[in-house]
């Protein structure tokens, strides 16, 4: 089989945002605590931070970090995690314990160093317009005030200087705590919006959209909530999580089609009610939610309250690595719409890095196409045509059978990111890009290990799943650009690194 696709080095959908390869931590799970916070652990500084995960966050690049959540914060009072006497509380939402011991502080100095941005949620459920002016006052205020006094005193002189903040999370969801129709929820947004803006005008703030597309609130929900907060808000979030049902492969290796419609849908409201407010996607990832509905909360039942407890810690395998990289390249796809993303988790909860408490942090197969693009997709994303065979799949109608983005930079260096959804054979693939001259100086796949299944894992003790070189990518130049002709292995996600030499083979 043979996929041809072609573009243009002068064609582009949009420029980069650095912000697309963001992440997210949350009270949730062993996410924090035993997570990105061990006081003890062989690693640790004198903070607690464990400083394996450090080393592996920042290899795996993410830009902003959004904090505390997620469904936490529906119920968070955020000056719990402040000053000296941290009450313990109840999580209702994860049905866990919260100590508090790692709270505001701590997390924007772990931010610092793991130098990424950070994107702060307030809790818009159990509390409302008063505590997220507070929260901003006490952040980003210089000094003089109660609260910034306050701030200074629990050592912070300087202002955090927060310019992202979300306005409540999935708020349309049931199952948050104080959740709200959209009428509710965007009122209080709008004013929320109001008084944030009259204390830092300079803010860029994001509206709570769907929780996911098959709410049967979605698109009402969107219309309501933004005519609200027209002119208030810079963002709408979106949320999008995939996995694989009753065995049905190829659905769930459409699932970059899948987000391609959502944010398309999402735009297409945008653009209905004339507004200028771009699409962060500040949740999305692959999640097996049955671990989640028939495993993890009966756990919590049986085992009471009780701290940091393991839930959602996914094994992740090279197909949900395979699909991550497809997600990523409609992310690229939509670069004039979306504005950042957020995978989430960062550690252990759904997450690309896990950790064993007193041991090991090691990489899960999702790690490596995150790390790849975040390094890797820089400059202006390319506009790309796929003529070829296309895979019917059950969920999502017919799909390209090759998925792909690319991206290029003003020093002409670029990237192709390439998914082969064939899960039996091998796909050759002819890219055509006129306008210039490029040569392949690297070229990797990650697909199953040898004597390995799609279901391959990593685990503590070994990582077999990981990118490898890609043999036999042929590259030849003429005045008009540049052709590259690659064979994909069966279920892989591939990478091309672009150079501007004319010419050569990988």
């Amino acid at each position: 089989m043979t996929v041809h696709i072609e573009g243009d080095a002068g064609q582009v959908i949009g420029p980069v945002p650095r912000r697309l390869f963001g992440s997210f931590v949350e009270h949730m799970g062993r996410a924090v605590y035993t997570g990105i916070h061990e006081p003890g652990h062989s690693t640790s500084d004198e903070r607690g931070f464990r400083g394996d995960v450090l080393e592996l966050v920042r290899e795996l690049g993410p830009t902003v970090v959004r904090y505390p959540g997620g469904n936490f914060v529906s119920g968070y009072r955020w000056e719990d995690g402040v000053g000296p006497d941290r009450p313990v509380r109840l999580d209702p939402a994860w049905h866990s314990v919260e100590s508090n011991r790692f709270g505001l502080h701590e997390f924007v100095a772990w931010a610092e160093a793991a130098g990424t941005e950070v994107m702060y949620a307030v809790n818009l459920g159990t509390r409302g317009i008063q505590e997220a002016a507070d929260v901003l006052e006490y952040c980003n205020h210089p000094g003089g005030t109660e609260l910034s006094e306050r701030r200074r005193a629990n050592g912070a002189d300087r202002p955090f200087g927060f310019k992202l903040w979300c306005l409540g999370n999935e708020m349309d969801g049931p199952w948050q705590i104080g959740h709200k129709t959209a009428d509710e929820y965007g009122r209080l947004a709008a004013e929320t919006a109001r008084v944030m803006r009259m204390i830092d005008p300079g803010l860029e703030l994001v509206v709570a959209g769907s929780s996911h597309a098959d709410m049967p609130t979605f698109g009402e929900w969107e219309r309501t909530v933004l005519r609200h907060t027209a002119g208030l808000v810079d963002h709408i979030s979106l949320h999008a999580y995939y996995q694989e049902l009753h065995g049905d492969t190829d659905s769930y290796l459409a699932s970059g089609a899948a987000l391609d419609a959502y944010i398309g849908t999402v735009a297409g409201i945008i653009d209905e009610l004339g507004l200028d407010v771009g699409i962060s996607v500040d949740e999305w990832n692959v999640w097996d939610l049955r671990r989640w509905n028939e495993v993890d909360q009966a756990r919590l039942a049986e085992g009471g309250w009780r701290e940091h407890p393991r839930i959602i810690e996914d094994d992740y395998a090279v197909t949900d690595a395979v699909v991550v990289g497809s997600l990523l390249s409609s992310l690229l796809r939509n670069v004039d719409r979306v504005t950042m993303a957020n995978q989430a988790q960062l550690v252990n909860v759904i997450a690309p890095i896990r950790t064993e408490p007193g041991g090991p942090a090691w990489r899960q197969s999702t790690f490596h196409p995150f790390q790849r693009v975040a390094a890797l997709a820089g400059g202006s994303s390319l506009r790309l045509t796929v003529e070829g065979p296309r895979l019917r799949t059950a969920q999502h109608g017919e799909v390209d059978l090759v998925d792909v983005a690319a991206t290029v930079e003003d020093s002409g260096r670029g990237a192709v990111f390439l998914t082969n959804r064939a899960t039996a054979s091998p796909t050759e693939v002819r890219l055509r890009l006129r306008g210039a001259r490029f040569g392949v100086y690297a070229a990797e796949t990650l697909t199953a290990p040898a004597g390995e299944s799609r279901h391959a894992v990593n685990t503590a003790v070994s990582q077999p799943v990981r990118p490898v070189p890609l043999p036999g990518t042929a590259v030849t130049s003429d005045p008009g650009g540049t052709t590259i002709t690659v064979t994909l292995p069966p279920l892989s996600w591939t990478v091309l690194q672009l150079s501007p030499e004319a010419g050569g083979h990988a």
